[in-house]
């Protein structure tokens, strides 16, 4: 009785959920603009394009401005800050006041512009850093790619344990109704107590695993809510997409697409590598850089009476720095020749995934055709003991045995079916 009401309670629970139908169609559309995995992705493109922005530097001036107040009977910056202040007199150059100078106040206001003009190994840089953001956006595509193989993966799941709860509801209705005839025969004395009792062991074996089946219909569920990103808190998701086997016709010994994201995505990060061993070779290249200031003083502050200004070209060649831009070049070099070698091993053992799932998916298929014929012979079997058990020559265990045994291959052809479809949804993400 406590297992009964145990059941009656879970069953309750389940059923007072919200029940939400909806189609694939509809996750589709609503999927990639919530979903954490698509917005992480997004946001490392953000971070590349921000990081890109530091490249602005190599062509937009720098522009400081300072306030200073300096006290001082330094010799040297005694006579410097009067003559910047535009007060020298005759009477400063007195040796003694030279060498022994009275204490000066100084305030200085200055602008200062340096403008870059020709720096090569910056625009290799800039050059190698929209190649990173290149990339990540096409790692981004991917991973809506597999977003998508992974919705539909769940769909289809979310569909099996609807079907397979339905089975079960199926199953337990023609049990039921055995047992409603075992039951008369029992009270007519026709059959023993034994074989009412194997008929109820029955009608608890399939509660229980409708229950079970219930529970997986929450936990896919909350998957799919999971990729949503969204609360599944008393929701329960109910596809309308009717659950079938998903006929579709291979091609022999399929290969790679080049123009997969992910494949995509390694072959460009190649051209970042080019970029930076130019870059460390342009340092041996002259740098030319304008530079300029404004300048105000006076002994007071906030008074702004003397004033000059300073302009100019640098012209600068790093001819020897310690061969740090040769072991650049080195790294650089080695960097690529690691990134080329790791291309060929993925591109490997995704054709080796490739071949793979592409013989899963054939294997699958054998299955789901076995798998139906099993079906059918073990219904044709129920049929057939359920017609001599009503003619009394059948023992309510036969029928029993018959009736769990096509229950049994209905399940594992719905089980081969989903097999079959996920199977095909990795080799089209694959492919």
């Amino acid at each position: 009785m406590k297992k009964v009401l145990f059941l009656l309670f879970i069953s309750t629970q389940f059923f007072a959920q919200d029940t939400i139908q909806i189609s694939k169609k509809d996750l589709e559309a609503k999927i990639e603009g919530q979903n954490l995995s698509v917005k992480l992705a997004n946001d490392e493109v953000n971070i590349a394009k921000a990081s890109l922005l530091e490249s602005r530097a190599m062509y937009l001036p720098n522009i400081t401005a300072s306030y200073t107040g300096i006290s001082t009977n330094n010799p040297l910056m005694a006579f410097g800050s009067k003559l910047n202040q535009e007060r020298i007199t005759m009477m400063d150059f007195d040796p003694a006041r030279l060498n022994s100078p009275d204490n000066i106040f100084n305030f200085a206001t200055k602008l200062e512009v340096q403008q870059p003009i020709f720096n090569k190994d910056a625009v290799y840089q800039k050059k190698a850093g929209e190649v990173k953001v290149d990339v990540l956006k096409i790692k981004e595509e991917r991973t809506k790619e597999y977003l998508q193989f992974d919705l539909n993966k769940a769909y289809l799941q979310l569909q099996m344990t609807y079907k397979v709860v339905k089975v079960l509801e199926e199953a337990k209705n023609t049990t039921l109704a055995n047992k409603k005839v075992i039951d008369n025969y029992y009270k007519n004395g026709m059959i023993q107590k034994s074989e009412v009792l194997y008929m109820d062991v029955r009608v608890s074996e399939i509660e229980s695993q409708i229950q079970y089946a219930k529970s997986n219909v929450r936990n896919a569920s909350d998957y799919i809510y999971f990729l949503l990103n969204e609360d599944s808190q008393n929701k329960v998701l109910k596809p309308q997409d009717e659950f079938s086997y998903q006929e579709n016709i291979l091609e022999q010994n399929p290969t790679l697409n080049p123009n997969r994201k992910d494949l995509q995505a390694y072959e460009k990060s190649l051209e970042a590598y080019d970029w930076m061993i130019k870059s460390s070779k342009a340092k041996f290249l002259p740098k030319l850089n304008a530079f300029g200031s404004f300048e105000v003083y006076d002994n007071k502050p906030y008074q702004f009476d003397a004033n000059g200004y300073l302009v100019g070209l640098q012209l600068s060649w790093n001819v020897f720095d310690g061969l740090k831009a040769k072991s650049e070049q080195e790294k650089y070099k080695a960097d690529l020749s690691k990134a080329q070698t790791e291309i060929q091993q993925y591109q490997k053992q995704n054709q080796l995934e490739l071949n793979k799932s592409y013989r899963q998916v054939l294997d699958a298929d054998q299955k789901v055709s076995l798998t139906k014929l099993s079906w059918d012979q073990s219904a044709e079997a129920y049929r057939i003991r359920k017609n001599r058990y009503n003619q009394g020559l059948e023992k309510s265990s036969d029928l029993l045995s018959a009736e769990t045994m096509m229950s049994q291959k209905e399940l594992e052809h719905q089980q081969a079916i989903f097999e079959y479809n996920s199977a095909l949804e990795y080799f089209k993400f694959l492919r």
